[in-house]
């Protein structure tokens, strides 16, 4: 059992503190790198999920090392609940906050099963609430100036172009289309073979907007971009050759909502917009769950919605009672 220091317990150490300060002890870096190794071979976690889940893991580690906790095995329910509320006191938001509560479980769920802790100081850990959150959604026609702001004229123009149509046509996640190759894209069939969580593939259909912007992009943008660079599979380029990274895809986004004055937009933008574009014009929900590459229905539901005036205009027209509904009544 670990014992207090002082009565007042330092806070947090931050993720990107110096070496010195974030120093973790030899059962705590252990701990962390073996969640990471059971996340990447045993369950197939992608790249991204992974990383999360160590920076988390490693921002409670280094917690308890500056707290005197040395070992996960000294680890209290008491300490675990004084972690998330210092969370709070930083200002992180609810969702990072419930996310780190998620993390925290695993971690000590995994130590147990492994023989590390001798019990789950977690199993009694609750999840914070979390606020119902919806994402923007862009109206069509802020879709339209979004895709039409790029310049056509030059190679970076064509690659964004090619972006933002490709990530609105999908409905994919910024790491989907950033780790495409150019076999994934089979323009002839206008469709994109995407890899989602958990290494899980699924194939996107395309439209014309999007196959003719990567289409135009293919036809010499690239080849511009690299510019000499050794050949590579990569579909979306940077301007030194290499992959596009997703904090570059995030940002060519970003500015083209300035640029198209819809305001600040994200990919997840995108991607929710796809999905309740769907749905309001009478999409299955199964069909866009899916699309999205969900593994639970919930989780569309969740994620997509529908306005309470679309609702409405579907009941008028299919419930067999409903003509004689009140119309006009309040979009809010």
């Amino acid at each position: 059992m670990a014992t207090r220091r002082s009565s007042r317990e330092p806070a947090p150490v931050s993720d990107d503190a110096g070496d010195e300060a974030g120093a973790l002890s030899p059962a705590w870096s252990a701990a962390v790198e073996h969640l990471v190794e059971h996340l990447e071979l045993e369950r197939g976690r992608g790249e991204h999920t992974v990383s999360a889940y160590r920076r988390d893991a490693t921002d409670l580690a280094r917690t308890c090392t500056a707290w005197g906790i040395d070992h996960p095995g000294e680890v209290e329910l008491l300490t675990l609940r004084r972690y998330l509320a210092t969370l709070s006191e930083r200002g992180y938001a609810r969702s990072t906050i419930a996310r780190r509560s998620s993390v925290v479980r695993s971690l000590f769920a995994f130590l147990k099963r492994r023989g590390v802790v001798a019990r789950d100081p977690a199993a009694l850990l609750a999840s914070p609430k979390q606020g119902r959150h919806l994402p923007r959604v862009l109206r069509v026609d802020e879709v339209e100036r979004l895709l039409a702001g790029p310049d056509p004229d030059t190679p970076v123009g064509r690659r964004d172009r090619a972006l933002l149509e490709l990530l609105y046509a999908s409905g994919a996640r910024v790491g989907e289309v950033c780790g495409l190759d150019v076999g994934h894209v089979d323009l002839a069939q206008g469709q994109v073979r995407l890899l989602g969580k958990g290494a899980k593939e699924r194939i996107a259909p395309l439209g014309e907007p999007a196959v003719d912007a990567v289409q135009a992009y293919l036809e010499g943008a690239r080849a511009a971009l690299l510019d000499g660079a050794a050949a590579q599979d990569a579909l979306f380029v940077n301007t030194r050759g290499g992959r596009l990274g997703t904090r570059d895809a995030r940002t060519v986004v970003q500015h083209a909502g300035v640029a198209a004055g819809v305001g600040h937009v994200t990919p997840h933008t995108l991607r929710h917009s796809f999905a309740t574009h769907l749905l309001e014009s009478g999409a299955d929900v199964r069909v866009v769950q899916e699309l999205l590459g969900h593994a639970s229905l919930a989780t569309t539901q969740r994620y997509t919605h529908l306005s309470r005036g679309r609702l409405r205009e579907v009941h008028a027209l299919a419930h067999p009672r409903a003509r004689g509904a009140r119309t006009g009544a309040r979009d809010d």
